[in-house]
């Protein structure tokens, strides 16, 4: 099934062209990246997906519906920005608000539920006006919650909590996936986003420049893997063949007695040196493989 689909979804305000015709499709139950520079209209994108400004054309689906249905939308979550909640209302009075302005109308109890889930329970009866930028995160995650969606978006979901935190809303992004909730999310920290992801797509300019998992990603970018494997030591009547062996398949050979280094083009090109140093009866004590992180593919895409 289809979580969301776009067909040349696009924004234009004045003479400016802010999101440029995006043909776009996330799979249900996907963690789905959606990274971009400020300016590159990915808030625009999400803002119309989410039905607060329309599209100047294309279309949109979500669920497999129209997305600006009301039907469609009792079935997605959002996370707001923080400053969209209500100073005078405790955490638990949002929930209940949220939960009856979505069409299912939520108890104390499973109020309560939510609000454990992203670790607010002990400040329940507290006014929001009084939380910190990292709490009215987490309130915002349980405002997405509570009307169990089954799309959820999040926009820069982690930002500004504490470490302790940031590790247990990543826990609980890891789970709704397992419950099947398909999770459309944009984040600013980039390793987050190459953890947790399934499908990234990078948007530059109005325009999805790059899309695919991350080793999709890494195909398309890397010239070379830097590979250093740690070893017993070489026997030196096996020392020359080894090393012509070596030189066949890369470039930037180094050999110590307990380290090579070398840079190869293709993964296969890995598992020839690991068998031919078996074959050899050379222990291998650790292979370290360097390849583009996605913090260094997202700059190549900007440049």
């Amino acid at each position: 099934m289809i979580a969301i689909e776009t067909k040349q979804l696009a924004k234009t305000f004045g003479s400016v062209q802010v999101v440029k015709g995006i043909n776009l499709t996330v799979k249900t139950g996907e963690i789905f990246g959606f990274l971009g520079r400020n300016g590159a209209g990915k808030s625009t994108f999400i803002n119309m997906l989410t039905g607060i400004i329309r599209p100047t054309y294309g279309s949109y689906s979500l669920l497999g519906g129209d997305g600006a249905s009301d039907e469609i939308k009792r079935r997605i979550g959002v996370m707001p920005d923080y400053s969209t909640f209500y100073s005078s209302l405790t955490a638990l009075e949002h929930l209940k608000y949220f939960s009856a302005l979505s069409g299912k109308p939520a108890g104390r109890d499973k109020c309560m539920q939510v609000l454990r889930r992203v670790g607010l329970e002990a400040h329940a009866n507290k006014k929001s006006g009084s939380f910190s930028f990292g709490m009215k995160k987490k309130l915002g995650i349980a405002q997405a919650l509570i009307h169990e969606p089954e799309l959820i978006f999040l926009d820069e979901p982690t930002s500004g909590l504490d470490a302790e935190s940031v590790i247990e809303v990543q826990h609980l992004i890891r789970e709704l996936q397992k419950q099947g909730i398909t999770i459309f999310m944009t984040s600013h920290n980039l390793d987050e986003v190459e953890k947790l992801c399934t499908t990234i797509a990078i948007m530059k300019e109005g325009q999805i420049i790059r899309i695919g998992t991350i080793e999709e990603l890494r195909a398309f970018y890397r010239s070379s893997i830097s590979v250093r494997i740690k070893h017993s030591p070489i026997p030196n009547s096996e020392l020359a063949n080894l090393r012509q062996f070596l030189e066949s398949l890369g470039e930037d050979l180094s050999m110590t007695d307990a380290y090579l280094h070398i840079s190869v083009n293709e993964e296969k090109k890995i598992a020839m040196m690991v068998r031919a140093l078996n074959q050899m009866k050379i222990d291998i004590f650790r292979v370290d493989v360097e390849e583009p992180t996605l913090e260094e593919m997202f700059l190549e895409v900007q440049r």
